[in-house]
C-alpha cells in the first residue's frame, strides 16, 4: 500500500482486552510523536478523518463486536463523514484474507506485529527511539504493564498462540525502565498482564522469574500498587505466594483461570492440571496468602460436557467460593484442538449453564459483601460519577471487579488518590463507604 497523505485527525478504538490496549497505547505513542492529532476511542467520528480499529479476534462474541465495529465505521465511510478505515489486531492476524474479501471498503489490515507498517501508512514516521513507550489512555493514576507476548500452552480451545506466536519474555530491564517510568508520570497502580504472567522468564532465563520481578517493581512503587493477572495453574510458582503475603503493595489478589474442574475435561482441555492438583493449588493459595481475593474463569458447555460433569463444576464453584468470577460459553474455534470435537452443546444449554453459575457467584459475592460491612479498607478513588466518588480495594482489579461507592455529598476527594473507608452497607458486586475521617474512626 502505497503511503497516504497525513490525515487531519486520526481516532482510535481499541477492543478486546488489556494486552491489546498497550498495543493501541504504543500506535498512539508513535503518531503523536509525529505531531499526528489522535483521539483515543472517540464518542463521535464528528471532525475525524480516519479511523484505526484494533479488534480482538479471541472467541465467537469477541469477534461479532469487532466485525459489527469495523462495519459501523465502513458504513461512515461510505456516507462521506470518514475518509478512511484501517483494521489491526487479532482479528486482522487471523482472519486477514477472509476480512479483504468479505469487507473490501477498508484501506488496509495489519496483524499484530506490524506497528511500523501501520504507522508509516497513516503518514507518520516510526521511532525507534520511542521502542516500548506509550501514551497511557486509562485513568493516570493506574496502567496496564506487559511482561511477555504469545503463549506456549497447548489449551484445546484457545487460539491465542496461533494469533500471537510462542511465548516471547521482555528483558527485566525493559519492564523495570518502563515501570519506573510509570511511577514518575504519577501511577500509582500497576497492573501485571500477560497471557501467561507465571511463565515469565522461562525462554529467556531458563527458570520462571516472576517472583524477582514482582519484588523488584515492589521497591519502584513502594507507595502505590501492584497487582498480577493471568496466572496459569500449572507449574504456578509457589514461592511467588510468599512474596506477594510478605509485600504490602502487592495487592493480596491472584487471577488464576481454571477453566473446569472435571477431570476429563482437564483432559481434553491440555490443561495440565487434575481435579485434586487444582483444589490442592486453591487450597495452599488461601493458607499462604490470608485474606487473598481470588479470582478465577470457567467455560462451560465445552464439547460433550454431560449434566454430571457441569454438576460437578458448580458444586466446586459453590464449595470454594471465589472471590470473584467470570463464565464464558465454549466457543468452537478454527485453528485450536478442539476444533475437532464435535460442538454438541446447544448454545442454550452452553448460557442456562452459564447463567446458573453466575447467579449462583452473585449469592456468594454478596455473603462475602456482607461480610465486609463495619470493616475499614484503603481504597483507590478512581473516578467521579454523579452522586459517588467510584472506587476499588486491592481485591478488585479496575472494569471487571467489583466497586466502592462513596457519597459525593460531605465528601471532597480526589481521583488518583488512596483512602481509608469504612464500609456501612453492601450489594453483591457494589460496597457503600464513608472516609474514616468524616467517621472521626481510624484503624486501630
Amino acid at each position: 500500500m502505497k503511503t497516504r497523505s497525513r490525515p487531519h485527525h486520526i481516532g482510535i478504538v481499541s477492543l478486546g482486552c488489556a494486552k491489546n490496549l498497550i498495543d493501541s497505547e504504543l500506535l498512539q505513542k508513535q503518531l503523536d510523536a509525529g505531531n499526528l492529532k489522535i483521539s483515543f476511542d472517540p464518542s463521535s467520528i464528528k471532525g475525524l478523518d480516519t479511523m484505526v480499529i484494533n479488534t480482538c479476534g479471541f472467541i465467537g462474541d469477541a469477534k461479532k463486536e469487532s466485525i459489527d465495529t469495523i462495519l459501523q465505521y465502513v458504513q461512515a465511510k461510505e456516507q462521506g463523514k470518514l475518509s478512511h478505515v484501517f483494521v489491526m489486531g487479532c482479528l486482522s492476524e487471523r482472519y486477514r484474507d477472509q476480512l479483504r474479501k468479505d469487507i473490501p471498503e477498508v484501506d488496509a489490515y495489519y496483524g499484530v506485529n506490524e506497528l511500523r507498517k501501520i504507522v508509516k501508512d497513516l503518514g507518520g514516521h516510526y521511532n525507534s527511539h520511542l521502542l516500548g513507550e506509550r501514551m497511557i489512555s486509562t485513568p493516570s493514576h493506574y496502567a496496564y504493564l506487559k511482561i511477555a507476548e504469545g503463549c506456549d500452552r497447548k489449551c484445546s480451545f484457545c487460539a491465542i498462540p496461533g494469533i500471537r506466536g510462542a511465548h516471547v519474555s521482555r528483558p527485566s530491564a525493559d519492564i523495570i525502565r518502563e515501570a519506573e517510568g510509570l511511577v514518575a508520570k504519577g501511577v500509582k497502580e500497576i497492573i501485571v498482564i500477560s497471557q501467561d504472567t507465571t511463565y515469565y522468564g522461562l525462554d529467556i532465563y531458563n527458570k520462571r522469574k516472576i517472583t524477582g520481578l514482582l519484588e523488584s517493581l515492589a521497591k519502584i512503587n513502594p507507595d502505590g500498587w501492584i497487582r498480577l493477572h493471568y496466572a496459569y495453574p500449572h507449574g504456578f510458582p509457589r514461592d511467588l505466594l510468599q512474596v506477594i503475603a510478605d509485600h504490602d503493595n502487592i495487592c493480596s489478589y491472584i487471577d488464576i483461570p481454571l477453566q473446569h474442574i472435571n477431570n476429563r475435561i482437564l483432559r481434553s482441555m491440555k490443561r495440565g492440571l487434575s481435579s485434586e492438583k487444582t483444589r490442592q493449588l486453591v487450597r495452599s493459595i488461601r493458607e499462604k496468602i490470608p485474606g487473598v481475593t481470588l479470582r478465577s474463569s470457567f467455560i462451560t458447555g465445552y464439547p460433550g460436557e454431560t449434566e454430571k460433569e457441569f454438576t460437578e463444576l458448580y458444586d466446586f464453584i459453590a464449595e470454594t467460593g471465589f472471590d470473584r468470577l467470570g463464565v464464558f460459553t465454549y466457543s468452537h474455534e478454527e485453528d485450536t484442538s478442539a476444533y475437532k470435537l464435535k460442538d454438541d452443546i446447544r448454545q442454550k444449554i452452553k448460557q442456562e449453564r452459564a447463567d446458573q453459575i453466575m447467579a449462583l457467584q452473585q449469592d456468594i459475592s454478596m455473603m462475602r459483601n456482607k461480610a465486609k460491612v463495619d470493616r475499614i479498607f484503603k481504597v483507590l478513588v478512581d473516578r467521579n460519577e454523579g452522586d459517588y466518588y467510584i472506587a476499588r480495594t486491592e481485591g478488585d482489579s479496575p472494569e471487571i471487579d467489583n466497586e466502592v461507592l462513596i457519597p459525593v455529598a460531605g465528601n471532597k476527594l480526589k481521583p488518583g488518590t488512596f483512602e481509608e473507608v469504612r464500609i456501612f452497607s453492601a450489594e453483591s458486586f457494589d460496597l457503600y463507604a464513608e472516609p474514616v475521617n468524616r467517621l472521626g474512626q481510624r484503624r486501630k
